[in-house]
């Protein structure tokens, strides 16, 4: 994020990062290893900078949008010579909806 010049980054170690993401609305099963505010939303895990992006610029009426885990071939766990598997950007409302935001095959 901080690369693509778009955005300024700062970062905060929160000692109970489970109160944070819950307090944020991230689903426990979509939960990954950073949780970003930007703008009113939350971005989980290991999101494509172009669905960053596309939130901020269409909107929508969610909460946040997350990639669970820590798929091979998202944003920072790129392999050498491919290997990446399918995964999901699933986008996720204060209720509990959810819907996939953005699909990316398996390459």
């Amino acid at each position: 994020m901080r690369a693509s010049g778009r955005f300024i980054v700062t970062s905060q170690d929160d000692p109970d990062l489970a109160a944070f993401k819950s307090a944020r609305g991230v689903p426990a099963d979509l939960a990954s290893c950073h949780t970003a505010i930007v703008g009113d939303y939350v971005v989980e895990g290991h999101v494509p900078l172009a669905d960053v992006v596309r939130l901020l610029d269409e909107h929508p009426q969610i909460a946040g949008i997350a990639v669970g885990g820590m798929p091979m071939g998202s944003p920072g766990m790129e392999q050498l010579g491919g290997g990446n598997e399918a995964y999901d950007v699933v986008a996720f409302t204060a209720g509990g909806a959810r819907s996939v935001f953005s699909h990316y095959p398996a390459r």
